[in-house]
């Protein structure tokens, strides 16, 4: 088994991290370093729509993150027969671009491309199909059957132009986390509209000041409230076009409701993962709008919250909108080489590590962006007895992820942490930094050649 990448530890920490926000669980460290895989497309013939590679009967290149590191040796132990490089790296996590920085390196060298890779993010098929890296997966490659099983909207980040180039791990759709049985000590309803939930906001900071309805010090705050608001911040439009509008009501009504709960101490800006939330907050949790993977890798692995505690619900709608919708954190992608030089074997295993029951329905850390697999996984963690009450909120909210908030090359992560993160710590609004918020996005934006539109 080999490595890639000869990460600082800066950067190891903060890979590590961004991992175990996306995956759902904690990341543990790379393992290995060293080989790539796959050939070029000479000699090849045209079939699945697009040139491939002239194949032969080397080893299968597999790159992954080290969460995915054990789906790949499941299959490896699965499939004895199949010869596998499994490399360990980044998986792109923060955005580090790792992924797009070798293919273009591999395109000028002509050789080293992975057969297939994994990434945290879901925007790599924003520069992928333009590097003539990611395979097309629905030209034949992948049964429409199979296609048809993802959740509503779930490969919406893969496809360009009508055309498939990367399938979905996980999904991580937000919802609203709570404890129940503190609730119900304190004499609340779990709120089902954003004006209930600022009311219970303001009558918690009253009633049992220092306890909390949410946390806004994380650079992935704007994808749970902004994005579920349906705030225009994030509107791609095209391959390289998006539609950038951080001051209309959807907006600036969220922002406000962020504003009077942050004010009020309802509301966190310690972020979940600081230690400073883990040590002074990790008990005072009555309510938290977030992810999916939230229920793992937040509440039972990072605050240590008893077992029969958390629950899930919807996450809050606003009063008359008929139509539901709520944001999304994370859910990495997988995608496939034009250049492999192992098409069949590469397509199995993209086949098993996104749709099998035996990795995705019984051991993902996140939750499966396979509807079949996700039914199995919730029975799973149903049954695991950790959390309180069913999890059907989960399953409500794979398909309600507003779709109006894309998937660009430039992360709106490194944005508001630039951008409106530091003016919250110096004691600003949300509402005052929505300009300056908008400025900076056009600004990524161009820089990675978007034609924006205000």
């Amino acid at each position: 088994m080999t490595v890639n990448k000869p990460a600082s530890n800066s950067q190891r920490v903060i890979s590590k991290k961004r991992a175990a926000l996306l995956a759902g669980c904690a990341a543990t460290a790379l393992l290995t370093v060293t080989a790539c895989g796959g050939g070029g497309t000479g000699g090849g013939t045209t079939k699945d729509g697009f040139t491939q590679a002239a194949q032969d009967k080397g080893a299968l290149t597999v790159w992954v993150d080290a969460t995915r590191l054990a789906a790949a040796k499941q299959y490896q132990a699965s499939h004895p027969s199949v010869k596998m490089h499994i490399v360990s790296y980044d998986g792109d996590a923060n955005g580090s671009n790792y992924l797009q920085t070798k293919v273009q390196l591999f395109n000028r060298t002509g050789k080293g491309w992975p057969d297939v890779v994994f990434s945290s993010q879901n925007n790599e098929a924003s520069w992928a199909v333009d590097a003539g890296f990611a395979a097309p997966l629905n030209k034949g490659l992948i049964p429409d059957a199979t296609l048809g099983g993802f959740a509503k909207g779930a490969n919406d980040v893969c496809t360009v132009d009508g055309t498939l180039y990367c399938l979905r791990n996980d999904l991580s759709q937000a919802v609203l986390w709570y404890n129940a049985p503190l609730l119900k000590q304190f004499g609340y309803k779990v709120p089902t509209t954003w004006e209930e939930y600022q009311a219970l906001g303001e009558r918690v900071a009253k009633e049992h000041p220092g306890y909390l309805v949410g946390d806004a010090g994380d650079t992935f705050t704007p994808e749970i409230y902004l994005w579920a608001s349906k705030c225009g911040a994030n509107h791609i439009t095209g391959p390289k076009a998006v539609s950038v509008n951080t001051t209309s009501e959807a907006c600036t009504k969220m922002a406000k409701l962020l504003d009077v709960l942050i004010k009020n101490k309802s509301m966190s800006i310690s972020g979940v993962f600081s230690t400073d939330f883990g040590k002074n907050e990790a008990k005072k949790v009555l309510l938290m709008p977030g992810p999916a993977w939230y229920g793992g890798a937040v509440f039972e692995s990072g605050l240590k919250t008893p077992a029969k505690q958390i629950a899930v619900a919807p996450i809050p709608q606003w009063q008359g909108d008929s139509s539901p919708s709520t944001g999304n954190v994370g859910g990495g992608t997988w995608l496939l080489s034009k250049h492999s030089t192992h098409i069949k074997a590469a397509t199995d295993f993209l086949k098993w590590v996104t749709t099998d029951n035996a990795y995705q329905g019984a051991k993902a850390p996140g939750f499966p962006a396979y509807a079949p697999a996700a039914d199995k996984w919730l029975k799973a963690q149903a049954a695991s007895g950790y959390f309180a009450g069913d999890l059907t909120a989960l399953k409500d909210a794979s398909s309600q992820v507003w779709s109006d908030w894309g998937s660009g090359q430039f992360s709106q992560e490194a944005v508001w942490a630039a951008t409106v993160k530091p003016g919250l710590t110096q004691g600003k609004t949300i509402e005052s930094l929505l300009p300056a918020w908008q400025d900076s996005i056009v600004k990524y934006a161009q820089a990675d050649g978007y034609k924006v539109s205000q």
